[in-house]
């Protein structure tokens, strides 16, 4: 059972739909009752991190989330925006993150982008582990998957990198830390690759 946070911010339903697809069975938390019994947990999210982090807070989930993730380490995986939320501080933003890796969010600079439209990162792009790692089984080599974002995810820890991409310079889109993941692409867009790669989170 896959319980994936509903929090107005992030498109549920594709992540059902993947998952349907594996005959895992999934459950929408909506409150922090819903998180009762949670085995694993998914954090979507889209849009701007103050946002996404004032829609959490006022779910009521914040305290019940932090209670699973850092006390009773529940695995958890943090998708885009809710990778981002992961860290301390972003620089999109004012308000402080879940602190559940010892990370900040920065912007990309955009003097080191050749691309002719900078920003935001949008469409397919390779993904690199840098240490083997369960979620990444089967999509060590050749993977691609689909990105849409502005700033990136900077761990304090060299050991908590777990795959890299690159845009005007490598970026962390993959980080870990004990039962915590995070990751910037979106798998629930990323056909095969994608579906892989939550089918291995369920199996973590």
């Amino acid at each position: 059972m896959i319980t994936i946070i509903d929090y107005g911010v992030g498109n549920i339903n594709a992540f059902v739909n993947v998952y349907k697809r594996v005959n895992i069975s999934t459950k929408i938390a909506r409150t922090a009752a819903d998180l009762d019994g949670a085995k694993k947990i998914i954090l979507p999210g889209v849009g701007h991190f103050d946002h996404a982090m004032s829609e959490l807070i006022k779910s009521g989930m914040r305290e019940k989330l932090d209670e699973l993730v850092m006390v009773k380490k529940i695995p958890v995986i943090g998708i885009c925006v809710g990778m981002q939320m992961m860290a301390h501080s972003s620089d999109e933003g004012i308000l402080g993150g879940l602190g559940w890796i010892d990370a900040s969010v920065k912007k990309f600079d955009e003097t080191k982008i050749k691309q002719v439209t900078r920003l935001p990162h949008m469409g397919w792009n390779d993904v690199y582990p840098v240490i083997s790692n369960p979620l990444f089984e089967g999509l060590e080599k050749d993977a691609l998957f689909y990105f849409l974002h502005s700033y990136y995810f900077e761990c304090n820890n060299s050991g908590d990198v777990l795959a890299i991409s690159e845009y005007g310079g490598e970026f962390a889109c993959a980080a870990h830390h004990e039962n915590v993941y995070g990751i910037q692409f979106h798998p629930e867009k990323s056909h095969h690759y994608g579906e892989t790669l939550l089918h291995n989170f369920a199996k973590l």
